[in-house]
């Protein structure tokens, strides 16, 4: 159970400090409003830096259904246990957005920009068009994941992976690097948990002026990740052969 918790503790700090940057940035009456594209990109970096280095040694850290799929695929994690890390994970992400909601209550209440909010809750593409956003969200999540291979396993397929805190600094750049190249196209969610379980908070939280939730979008920032990572893990371990 301790390692549920911690991917649980993980996450949530992940979502709190990386949708908090974003709120910090898209809601109205903050000091963050000038921060834009980069700021956010830092942000994120930072967020994933701290929820890595708290759960790294109890839970080795995925913080992401797409890196727990990819792990096994790979046979670094066991299948028996990728259930109970994605629920603590979608759990964690849930509380996250809510600490970010109960931080900014009052810009959310005073906020009218729709696409604004929703932003700082989840994922939407600045170009509608589905099939790109899913190749989007597939290679920079397969970028990810497959350095994400070397950085914490290197180039021993057959040894054990795991993310211990020396490696939540190169992991925390990574990200940033991701933001910075690809995310523009979709906001680079690369972690479904990250993208559905802030959806699903969007849609159940009282906010004023929050408009649509976007579920015709919720698909893609679940599945283009899953098969990046799929794919990275096949790939690691093809080039290890």
């Amino acid at each position: 159970m301790e390692v549920y918790l911690f991917e649980f503790i993980g996450t949530a700090l992940l979502i709190l400090l990386g949708n908090g940057i974003v709120a910090n940035v898209t809601l109205k009456n903050t000091f963050g409003a000038d921060a834009g594209w980069v700021g956010i990109t830092l942000g994120w970096g930072m967020a994933v830096f701290v929820g890595v280095f708290v759960a790294a040694d109890i839970s080795g850290a995925h913080l992401n259904p797409a890196v727990t799929i990819a792990l096994a695929i790979a046979g670094n994690f066991g299948w028996d246990l990728v259930a109970g890390y994605i629920l603590a994970q979608f759990l964690g992400a849930m509380t996250g957005t809510t600490l970010v909601w109960l931080s900014y209550k009052k810009q959310y209440d005073s906020t009218e920009d729709q696409a604004g909010i929703l932003s700082s809750f989840t994922n939407t593409p600045a170009i509608r068009s589905p099939f790109w956003n899913f190749v989007t969200e597939f290679i920079a999540t397969f970028a990810f994941v497959l350095a994400i291979f070397y950085i914490a396993g290197g180039t021993d397929t057959t040894g054990p992976i795991s993310l211990g805190s020396l490696d939540a600094l190169p992991v925390a750049l990574l990200v940033l690097a991701i933001g910075i190249s690809l995310g523009g196209p979709t906001g680079y969610a690369i972690n479904p948990a990250r993208d559905l379980g802030p959806r699903i908070m969007h849609a159940i939280l009282p906010i004023p002026n929050k408009g649509e939730s976007a579920w015709w979008y919720a698909w893609i920032p679940v599945f283009g990740p899953i098969a990046g990572g799929a794919l990275a893990a096949l790939v690691y371990l093809w080039i290890g052969i």
